[in-house]
């Protein structure tokens, strides 16, 4: 049983990973803003913020693993980036970081350009992108021996397409997951299945991988 912290723990990512965890029997503790009407039995939730490291430290004290699954969109815009280095620097040695991503940052091909770098994306979610991006930068340039993992959803990944758990997905590497005819989707319960499987059974270990069916 793993200790886990989900950082934006009611968000949509967030919440299917509280859900998952618990699901597996690990110790899970929400962290966001408010506290939610609707809660996932078996999870602890706190108020609590990741532009509050040292608050948030006197929070997850004992905890193994510390999910952030918050966006850089809306006033968080800015500020995610240097709040995960500032988070990432002073958890303990022994606390393994993992940072929900998008799509953005993973590559088209192998060796090919980046997914925000390509004709068809969206000016409008671009600074999102750029920021979720540099924060894998940062994590990428450290220089400790703290272990981290970063994780790309697919690109029809969100609320607006919420799917079912079918407990199965593909790992991609750094290259966009998606079928035969250029779609890209996973559900927020299967994606949840993805970050849990590398936090019970690592193989991505201070990388990046992207996720989908």
């Amino acid at each position: 049983m793993t200790r886990i912290a989900v950082i934006g723990g009611t968000g949509y990512a967030g919440s299917h990973i509280v859900a998952e965890a618990v699901r597996r029997g690990h110790t899970v503790v929400s962290v966001a803003r408010s506290v939610p009407a609707e809660r996932v039995e078996g999870a602890t939730y706190i108020e609590g913020t990741v532009l509050d490291v040292p608050g948030l430290l006197a929070e997850l004290e004992g905890v193994d693993v510390v999910v952030s699954a918050v966006a850089p969109r809306g006033d968080m815009l800015g500020k995610l980036r240097p709040a995960i280095a500032q988070l990432n620097s002073v958890l303990p040695e022994d606390a393994r970081l993992g940072v929900i991503g998008g799509a953005g940052g993973s590559l088209v091909a192998e060796g090919g350009p980046r997914l925000i770098d390509t004709e068809g994306f969206t000016d409008e979610y671009k600074p999102e992108a750029s920021e979720a991006i540099g924060i894998l930068e940062d994590l990428e340039a450290d220089s400790s021996d703290r272990d981290w993992f970063y994780v790309h959803p697919a690109g029809g990944f969100g609320v607006w397409a919420p799917g079912e758990r079918t407990g199965t997905y593909r790992d991609g590497g750094h290259v966009l997951v998606a079928d035969a005819d250029g779609n890209s989707f996973i559900s927020g319960a299967d994606f949840a299945v993805a970050v849990l499987d590398e936090i019970e059974t690592p193989k991505h270990s201070r990388d990046h991988f992207a996720v989908g069916y």
